[in-house]
C-alpha cells in the first residue's frame, strides 16, 4: 500500500507580512499557537500520514524551540531550504528519497496556511488516491477579475469562467513530483501543480473551503482568529 508523506516548506521570509514580533509569518502567534505549529499538528495527528517533514533554511534558529519533533517521531525538521519554494520542496524530496517508495504520495502544504482541517485533508486523499498524477485543493473564483496596467488602471475584465484559486495541500506521486522539479526551470514555479504542468501533465482540482486561508499580510492573522473563534462557538 502506498504511504502518505507531508512536506511543509518553511524557508521563506514572508516579505509582505509585518507582524509585531519581528519573526517570519510562519512563526507568528495565532490564538496562542505559532502559525506553523497549527499547520504541522493537524497532519501529525492523522493516522494515515507516515511522516511530516518541516523544511527550513540552514540558518533557521527558531524552529527547534517549537518542539515539533516530539510528536512520536512523526515530525522531522530538515534544514535544506532553498531560495525559492520550488527549490525547498525539491531539496526535501532528494533528502527523503531513500526512505520513500516512488509511488508514495507527497502532500505539500503551506506553513502559513494554518486552518486546514482533517475533513479537507481526507477529502483530498480520497479524491486522488486512484489518480496517476495527483491534484490540489482549490476554490472556484467568484470575484470579478480586472487586469491592471503598469500604472494600476484597469486594462480589461478577465472572465472568471473555469478559473480556480489554488490552495494547499497539493498531492502528487513522489517520483513524478521529483522528476518535475528536477526537469523544469524552477524560476517562476510558485506551486507543485505548476511544476507538473511544466512537464505536460494535468492536476485534478478538488474543491476546498474559503476558510483555508494563507497568512500573507498581518491583517490575515485577525481574519484567521475570527475563523478559529467561529469553529469553537
Amino acid at each position: 500500500m502506498n504511504k502518505y508523506h507531508v512536506i511543509i516548506p518553511a524557508a521563506g521570509h514572508g516579505s509582505r507580512f509585518r507582524g509585531g514580533s519581528g519573526r517570519f509569518k510562519q512563526y507568528a502567534d495565532l490564538g496562542g499557537v505559532p502559525v506553523i505549529k497549527r499547520s504541522v499538528d493537524i497532519f501529525a495527528g492523522q493516522a494515515n500520514i507516515e511522516f511530516v517533514y518541516v523544511v527550513v533554511s540552514p540558518e533557521d534558529q527558531y524552529i527547534e524551540s517549537l518542539g515539533l519533533e516530539i510528536n512520536g517521531g512523526k515530525v522531522r525538521v530538515l534544514k535544506v531550504g532553498g531560495v525559492t519554494r520550488a527549490e525547498t520542496v525539491r531539496n526535501a524530496l532528494i533528502k527523503i528519497e531513500k526512505d520513500v517508495n516512488p509511488k508514495d504520495w507527497v502532500l505539500v502544504h503551506d506553513a502559513a496556511r494554518p486552518l486546514i482541517t482533517v475533513e479537507l485533508i481526507q477529502k483530498l486523499i480520497n479524491s486522488l488516491q486512484n489518480e496517476e498524477v495527483g491534484g490540489l485543493l482549490a476554490i472556484p473564483v467568484s470575484d470579478t477579475l480586472k487586469l491592471a496596467s503598469p500604472e494600476n488602471y484597469v486594462s480589461n475584465t478577465v472572465s472568471r469562467e473555469r478559473l480556480w484559486a489554488a490552495q494547499t495541500p497539493q498531492m502528487f506521486r513522489f517520483e513524478l513530483l521529483l522528476r518535475a522539479l528536477n526537469t523544469c526551470d524552477l524560476n517562476g514555479i510558485t506551486d507543485e501543480s505548476g511544476a507538473i504542468e511544466a512537464i505536460g501533465l494535468s492536476s485534478r482540482l478538488v474543491e476546498s473551503s474559503p476558510d483555508n486561508i494563507k497568512i500573507t499580510f498581518s491583517a490575515d492573522i485577525s481574519r484567521a482568529e475570527l475563523i478559529l473563534q467561529g469553529r469553537l462557538a
